[in-house]
């Protein structure tokens, strides 16, 4: 091919949905000189079978912010590229059957009114009004959607590949990419068998196949990319008089109809119907040798197989009694990937320099869109306007082998519509990693949770305490656990509790020049030797990247704690800025830590080890714990006196086993969660994010904007100083109801919406409810009177001072 390109600034690697929105807002930003390569025609993949529906519901924050975005692109696309295409925005009715899922509507309503969406509840009778073919007699209550509906997934496609081609991208179909090479340069050579193209970066769009595509970045620090692939099915009926008529005495299409207690979705397709269910007794595809993934499945199907989805259908037809007037007269089963929760990889391509994954998407047309956009950020300005972490690659570390990828999709996709309540986990392929006292734990009660693979204990249940699965289906706080987790906070006031902490992520810096490397990079100071302090990354925009306790244990060597789920994220912060002579380990599964606090924690310390405990706060020292050697950090993220005890995994079990003889109560991380939140303090990914600027998070101690260094976001920080913040900080005392606040509840003033939630829970030492959330900067006064929309009911908050609501004067805590 004489105009076969020979580089390109990026090479994107699949031509479904996804890959042609990336390489259309690549093209929007400027990137202009970027190819998308297509084994096959455009949409080969889960695109073309893909049944175009376009929701916006979601109870995920970003998410509902990409399929929002998504609907909002293909409004107006079509004239934007000139290029007709059949987008009907009908609306949906999402049907409830039990109070808990009302309640999960009024949150999705709250968080879609907050982003402009206009979402409402609606009482069955008002849902018979406008779909007078539904059912309504059993139902709570429905909740209305107007921007739902559904798209013609070849054509919006196409469309997004015209767009893309106008501004001078360029999309070569036919031409299988066969792997890549990355040069000293970190660049990379993308090889095909029309010829080879350089280019700065690589993004894996490559959809059911990404796994296989994922393989060739192995070489480079790649992984494994997980995911599975379901079979999914859906049924299209005969025409139907009864719809046809409708349609033309109305005008419009029938809303889309969702009963997700059942787990369907049914729309008019045509003058007909298209029902699509997700059925518990799921299939998954090509996970075994004698199932293998082909090397070409375009445009191909599976048989059908409707005596899985039987009984959805049977209860379709009783919900809309008209179609059982009609007959099937197609049905398409085809490959949809899942990631291990069913959200999409979106970002960075983990260890791997100048290579992003667009992939694994479920709901790929829904969240195109959006999609493309995230990546484009990602790609050219290194960040994204929403903190996508939810969708970030590197939320997955190395405990998803093939077995859980295949077991937790089956789940997922069994569960497509479940509700996630707060205090429930899900169960499929657990004990991926567990501490070396994981047998004890549960001996003593210990009902797990996962974090980023780690088994840890939620709470400590008694004999005759409801432990089932059933009992964790509530939005409440009430349940088995309420009486356990207060105990368990009584305990670390008045005596001393011990928690065991595995998978916190621990990396060792050292090397000459190690310091005046960190100095570069954080926002404020560091610790002097012997000392430990928090510091905090920021974003080119001064915007909150992370959080890390940094252990000086001399000059130029550095200890640095961060969240158990950021492992891979800020590693790899710090990884990519390292200069040559300095060493960065990841030490996180060679040590194990526990939580000792509360006001004995001293007194049952020094009976079991030979540590000076009268070093004061935030100091570190190496002793003997139980005849064995450890690390002592005098810190407490519980708010009390305590230290975290430090170890070789080997060395656990017989210092756990002390700390209980010596009178320590074994509490989990529900207790912590209360106990950190009554002390303000913020946890990642929920009060941290890339969503706030450091000095709207409270946090400007930690900044130094007078040191020399130029540490990322320092320019933009001394810019929103000098000009104010929008919003800032706040804590809340909610009167709050049978549920505590959840994350992005909206807070009310005026009946007008003035911020939202970070994270909410019910403080046992301080007997109230709590939420740390932001607010319009001129609200955020001590005494200010605001509501916090908690599943539909606006309660009563009230502004705190910025101080801890336990011991504000860190008197037990520095004790």
């Amino acid at each position: 091919m004489s105009d076969f390109p020979s580089k390109a600034r990026v090479v994107i690697i699949g031509g479904g949905v996804v890959g042609c929105s990336a390489l259309y807002h690549l093209a929007k930003k400027g990137w202009t000189d970027c190819v998308l390569l297509e084994k096959n025609e455009l949409t080969a993949g889960s695109t073309w079978h893909a049944a175009g529906n376009v929701p916006t519901f979601s109870t995920s924050w970003s998410i509902m912010n990409m399929q929002r975005y998504s609907t909002e692109l293909y409004s107006r696309l079509g004239e934007e590229v000139d290029y007709p295409m059949n987008y009907h925005q009908t609306g949906s009715i999402r049907l409830a059957h039990t109070k808990e899922r009302m309640q999960e509507f009024e949150r999705a309503c709250s968080m879609g009114r907050y982003q402009g969406i206009g979402m409402e509840i609606w009482t069955p009778e008002q849902a018979k009004e406008r779909y007078p073919f539904l059912e309504t007699h059993d139902l709570k209550g429905v909740l209305w959607d107007p921007s739902d509906g559904d798209i013609d997934p070849a054509q919006v496609t196409q469309a997004l590949a015209k767009g893309a081609r106008d501004m001078g991208a360029r999309i070569i179909r036919f031409c299988p990419a066969t792997g890549v090479t990355q040069k000293e340069d970190k660049t990379w050579i993308v090889h095909t068998d029309k010829g080879d193209i350089a280019c700065e970066f690589v993004v894996n769009a490559a959809g059911y196949y990404a796994q296989r595509v994922g393989e060739w970045f192995k070489p480079y620090g790649g992984r494994t990319v997980p995911m599975m692939v379901m079979s999914h099915q859906y049924l299209l009926t005969e025409q139907i008089p009864e719809i046809e008529e409708h349609t033309k005495k109305t005008g419009k299409k029938l809303p889309l109809i969702r009963d997700v207690d059942v787990s369907y979705y049914l729309r008019q397709e045509k003058n007909g119907y298209n029902l699509g269910p997700y059925e518990p007794n799921c299939k998954g595809h090509w996970m075994t040798e004698d199932d293998r993934m082909p090397d070409d499945f375009s445009f191909q199907l599976w048989s059908d197989d409707l005596d899985r989805i039987e009984d959805i259908v049977t209860d379709a037809m009783e919900r809309v009694p008209l179609m059982a007037s009609s007959g099937v007269s197609s049905v398409i089963n085809g490959p949809i990937p899942y990631a291990p929760d069913g959200l999409p990889l979106i970002g960075p391509m983990p260890g791997v320099d100048n290579a992003f994954e667009a992939c694994v998407f479920t709901f790929g047309i829904a969240q195109g869109g959006g999609a493309g956009k995230v990546l484009a950020e990602w790609i050219a300005d290194g960040q994204t306007e929403w903190d996508m972490w939810a969708v970030d690659p590197r939320r997955y570390t190395d405990y998803t082998d093939q077995d859980y990828c295949n077991k937790k999709g089956m789940e997922v996709y069994g569960n497509e519509y479940a509700m996630h309540f707060p205090h429930h986990e899900w169960p499929a392929a657990r004990d991926k990693k567990v501490s070396q006292v994981h047998a004890r734990i549960k001996e003593l009660g210990g009902q797990m949770g996962a974090y980023n693979g780690w088994e840890r204990a939620n709470w400590f249940a008694k004999d005759g305490d409801d432990t089932s699965e059933e009992a964790t289906h509530t939005w409440g706080r009430s349940g088995p656990w309420q009486q356990r987790i207060k105990e368990e906070c009584e305990a670390v006031r008045d005596g001393v509790g011990v928690l065991d902490l595995p998978g916190f992520s621990r990396f060792n810096l050292d090397g000459e020049g190690a310091a005046e490397f960190l100095r570069g990079m954080i926002t404020g100071g560091l610790p002097k030797a012997g000392r430990m302090n928090l510091v905090y990354f920021s974003d080119n925009r001064g915007r909150i990247l992370t959080e890390m306790s940094c252990i000086r244990h001399g000059e130029d060597h550095f200890t640095l704690i961060t969240a158990g789920s950021a492992q891979w994220h800020d590693f790899e912060i710090l990884k990519k800025a390292l200069p040559e002579g300095l060493t960065l380990t990841d030490r996180t599964t060679d040590f194990a830590t526990m939580i000792v606090t509360g006001p004995k924690s001293r007194e049952l310390l020094a009976g079991i080890s030979d540590a000076d405990l009268s070093l004061g706060w935030l100091t570190h020292q190496e002793a003997a714990v139980a005849g064995k050697p450890a690390f002592l950090a005098r810190v407490s993220f519980a708010g009390e006196l305590g230290w975290e005890v430090h170890c070789a995994n080997a060395h656990q079990p017989e210092i756990y086993e002390a700390l209980l003889a010596g009178g320590a109560k074994p509490f989990g991380m529900y207790a912590l969660n209360a106990l950190r939140i009554e002390k303000g303090y913020r946890t990642w990914k929920g009060d941290l994010s890339t969503d706030y600027s450091l000095l709207e998070g409270g946090l400007e101690r930690f900044v130094k904007l007078d040191k020399t260094q130029d540490f990322p976001g320092k320019a933009a920080i001394q810019a929103e100083k000098q000009r104010g913040v929008k919003k800032s900080f706040v804590t809340l005392i909610v009167d709050a109801g049978e549920a505590d606040a959840p994350y992005m509840s909206c807070i009310w003033k005026d009946g007008e919406i003035v911020g939202e939630t970070t994270s909410g829970d019910w403080g046992y030492r301080v007997n109230a409810s709590i939420a740390l959330g932001m607010v319009r900067a001129d609200l955020a006064v001590p005494g200010t009177g605001l509501e916090v929309e908690i599943y539909g009911e606006k309660c009563r908050a009230v502004v705190q001072k910025d101080e801890p609501l336990w011991d504000p004067a860190n008197a037990r805590l520095r004790a």
